[in-house]
């Protein structure tokens, strides 16, 4: 039992257990400074000539700055596991590119600096994570596009946007209209040339707006504009108020800039780039009067127009004003005319009717309409039955030669029941106005004499193709009476008016006067004669080159067998004094030794010979030569 007093005793003599130790820091990376000994941590790697992120960075810091190295890309794992990070300095590197999710794990960081780099666009996925940011920073780059989604994780805290000195076109505007804390916005130095309407009606925190150096030449009033102060500079301006800085653009300053006009400023630094009577002058320095805008004006509308059914149609306006005008069609019906399964209106004024029905006859209204007023024309269309189908003749192999017109001849029966249909189809004809001939690609238009009009001065010919509706114009001198068309298309139909143009008397002014109208219609084409084709060519050329040399071998024999008669049967060189003798044995003159045998000769055609008596006996021992 007195143990256990003991044991007691001894008790608070034992060491007690020492508690856990936090874990080492990570090793600071090379020719970086690192603050770990008290928080918040931070790692500094300014200008250090890294060429990406340091792998053994310390996963607990606030603040990391790499800004001015040559870090080129930013890779998934550089960043990861970093949740504390409040800070990342990314500025004045190479990077071209950032992986998507890169940041995923900076659920905590508040400002991104990524200036200063080569970025060429901004995806959707490479912002992902990013809740809590407050200032992003992206200027100096090579920004050409900006996805609609980059900036939705941080759209309700994001502050502070600079997106200057890029190559930015066009904007996510939408987007960019979500960022309801935003304060600061810097689209200065980019290439844009417009700004819709609305743009910033809900960044009710927006307290300043730079689009300085920009192509704009309009800036659409706002709602936000009408509800807070503006002034043109911040120096000296309340809290509340936005300040607006446009200088360095392309102003046109017409009545839509009036508004600009009336802001609070402390300079004129801003200058009117057209029109042409405002070029060059100081904004601020040109009055509220001056700042107008003309209505527009339809300079030019297409003629009454006559389509088959179902052939397509084109229908144009042109109008001028200050500001440019808009152009829209209205129907027949009453209806306002764009872009569907038939329709299709063009940003020029031209409405196309892709397939034309019976029913859209009638009369267009051309409206083209700006900010000082409208102006309206009409345009007529009929639309008359589908033609016959038409077979070109395809008997003739001569067409005409390049650049020379086709013969002219009187109008076919052919031509002449399609200029009938085509004359039932629209207007009455002008018989003030003659076509007497015309070909494929030629016509000869003909008008009486208009001399008597007093101050002529020349006649205007007007001409259109059903098929395309452009009008062509062409100058005559007043002492002609005819005209040659050479620059028709065949098988076409054209309406073709004629008009006198003469000095008015009452007025001093140049007037025109119709002479007359009419329809016609061109041959169609004739179908040139086709080109034997390849195969067919190379076979006649071997037969012909065969040919060739056959007869050459033919002559030859033939000159071989003539020369050979002329020779009596002997070749050519040898005469009838060496012809060989048949059998020779010895002679009777008793010449000494045998003579050989010459080779026996070819048979010959019979022939004089020159008979030799010879002595012919068998040689041997004993018929040796005797002396004399």
């Amino acid at each position: 039992m007195a143990v256990l007093p003991l044991l007691l005793c001894l008790l608070p003599l034992a060491p007690a257990s020492s508690p856990p130790q936090p874990a080492s820091p990570s090793p600071c990376p090379r020719r970086c400074r690192c603050q770990t000994q008290s928080l918040p941590l931070s790692v500094l790697c300014p200008g250090a000539g890294l060429l990406f992120v340091p792998p053994s960075l310390d996963r607990r810091a606030a603040e990391l700055r790499l800004a001015d190295n040559f870090i080129a890309t930013v890779r998934r794992r550089d960043l990861a596991n970093m949740t504390g990070l409040l800070h990342l300095s990314l500025s004045r590197n190479t990077i071209r590119h950032v992986a998507a999710g890169a940041f995923a794990d900076l659920r905590a960081l508040r400002a991104l600096h990524l200036d200063g780099n080569r970025l060429t666009s901004l995806g959707e996925g490479q912002l992902r994570g990013l809740v809590n940011l407050r200032h992003l920073i992206l200027s100096n780059n090579q920004l050409a596009a900006l996805a609609a989604g980059a900036l939705d994780d941080c759209a309700e805290t994001l502050e502070d946007l600079d997106l200057s000195y890029n190559n930015l076109e066009q904007l996510p505007w939408e987007a960019l209209g979500r960022l309801g804390n935003v304060n600061t916005l810097g689209l200065d130095h980019n290439l844009l040339a417009s700004v819709p309407a609305g743009a910033f009606s809900r960044l009710h925190k927006l307290a300043r707006l730079d689009m300085t150096s920009n192509r704009l030449t309009t800036i659409p009033p706002d709602p936000l504009f009408s509800r807070l102060p503006l002034l043109a500079r911040p120096r000296g301006s309340p809290a509340s108020a936005l300040v607006l800085a446009f200088g360095g653009n392309p102003l046109h300053c017409n009545c839509e800039l009036v508004w600009l006009r009336r802001l609070a400023r402390e300079d004129d630094l801003e200058a009117c780039a057209s029109p042409p009577a405002l070029g060059g002058r100081y904004f601020w320095a040109v009055g509220e009067e001056e700042f107008v805008c003309e209505p527009p004006v339809v300079t030019h509308r297409s003629p009454p127009l006559a389509v088959p059914a179902g052939r397509p149609a084109a229908l144009r306006c042109r109008a001028v004003g200050d500001p440019e005008p808009r152009v829209r069609w209205v129907s027949p019906q009453g209806r306002l005319l764009g872009n569907s399964s038939r329709a299709r209106a063009f940003p020029n004024g031209t409405l196309e009717l892709l397939v034309t029905e019976p029913g859209d006859g009638g009369i267009f209204t051309c409206i083209a309409a700006n900010a000082a007023g409208e102006a309206t024309a009409a345009v007529e269309l009929t639309v008359g039955p589908p033609p016959p189908p038409q077979l070109a003749n395809s008997t003739s192999c001569d067409p005409p030669r390049d650049g020379e017109p086709d013969a002219l001849t009187p109008p076919s029966a052919a031509s002449a029941s399609a200029s009938a249909k085509a004359a039932e189809a629209g207007p009455p004809t002008d018989r003030g106005v003659q076509v007497t001939e015309h070909g494929a690609t030629a016509a000869l238009v003909q008008w009486p004499d208009q001399r008597p009009i007093p101050g002529i001065r020349m006649y205007q010919i007007q001409y259109n193709s059903s098929a395309d509706d452009i009008l062509v114009y062409r100058m005559i001198p007043a002492e002609s009476s005819s005209f040659l068309l050479t620059d028709l298309a065949s098988g076409r139909t054209y309406d073709l008016c004629v008009l006198a143009v003469y000095e008015d008397g009452a007025t001093g002014l140049t007037a025109t006067r119709p002479v007359g109208c009419n329809r016609f219609s061109t041959e169609p084409a004739l179908r040139p004669c086709g080109a034997p084709h390849a195969p067919f060519l190379g076979g006649t050329m071997i037969i012909a080159l065969g040919g060739v040399i056959v007869a050459s071998v033919l002559v030859f024999i033939f000159v071989l067998l003539m020369r050979y008669k002329v020779h009596g049967g002997q070749p050519p060189g040898k005469t009838k004094a060496s012809a060989p003798v048949s059998s020779v044995c010895s002679q009777t003159n008793g010449a000494l030794g045998p003579t050989p045998a010459p080779p026996a000769p070819e048979p010959t055609a019979p022939r004089a010979h020159t008979v030799v008596q010879l002595d012919c006996e068998p040689w041997g021992p004993s018929h040796e030569p005797t002396g004399p």
